[in-house]
């Protein structure tokens, strides 16, 4: 997304806080106010926030953000994540790709290795895939969903069905207390399904807000993945589920790994 860093970051605190004040972010930020409503008004043309007098609040929806939001939530947290994700494959690798901000970060931050061979249902991390000429992509057919330009349905389900990868790489749009995996849609569920089931290792990336967020169809557990990659350590009960299964925890950005 075409943000700056300070943007970003006024993106996740008005998430955090709900409502944030002009003169506030002016002092935090140590710019002009004016400089502030120009950057509101940006979040606010992504959707990612609305106006209210005298600052910016949460954009009230019933459901999930569109995809474009989402690219611009937690940005720093997701790179950070996708940066380490990619020192733990290696060239040569397969690897199939769920739908997500995170996995298509992930799938960014892997432009500099070799022969690849890249696995997915999602128009966004295709096409940047095929910027590195080595790489081979197949994606799967159907029907696109505009919104977050991915394919799902019965074809997805014989596309996946058909392969065994050495890594499988997806996220979720919310954890559950118990490690159960959210998410707003059923055909996303199935979608995350397939891809564990068919690859030899799963990589389930998160950034720490996904550990707050309400979803209402469950799908999977954070305890199933071979790693989990997050860029802090999450709550106690979810370290807990991770070592009742012996799931690997990375915390990026830290020299020590659980």
């Amino acid at each position: 997304m075409d943000l700056s860093e300070r943007q970003a970051e006024i993106a996740d605190l008005v998430r955090e806080h709900g409502f944030l004040s002009v003169d506030k972010l002016s002092e935090r930020f140590d710019v002009t106010t004016q400089t502030i409503r120009r950057d509101l008004n940006r979040l606010c043309d992504h959707g990612v926030a609305r106006r209210r007098h005298g600052g910016i609040e949460t954009a009230s929806t019933a459901g999930n953000l569109a995809y474009e939001s989402r690219q611009i939530l937690a940005r720093l947290a997701k790179q950070t994540i996708a940066r380490e994700v990619a020192q733990h494959i290696d060239d040569d690798a397969s690897l199939a790709f769920s739908i997500g901000t995170t996995p298509e970060l992930v799938a960014e931050a892997l432009l500099r290795h070799s022969n690849l061979k890249i696995f997915t249902n999602n128009l966004n991390i295709a096409m940047l895939s095929c910027r590195n000429p080595s790489f081979e992509v197949t994606m799967a057919g159907g029907r696109l969903r505009n919104g977050d330009r991915d394919v799902l349905g019965d074809g997805l389900e014989t596309f996946l069905s058909a392969l065994m990868v050495d890594i499988g790489i997806y996220g979720a749009a919310g954890v559950a207390d118990d490690g159960t995996l959210l998410d707003f849609y059923a055909e996303e569920v199935q979608a995350r399904r397939l891809i564990r089931q068919n690859s030899r290792k799963t990589f389930l990336v998160l950034d720490y807000t996904k550990f707050s967020r309400a979803a209402h169809v469950r799908g999977g557990n954070i305890g199933e993945a071979t790693k989990v990659f997050c860029e802090k350590r999450p709550p106690e009960n979810i370290l807990e589920v991770l070592e009742a299964s012996g799931t690997e925890l990375v915390v990026c950005g830290e020299e020590q790994h659980q």
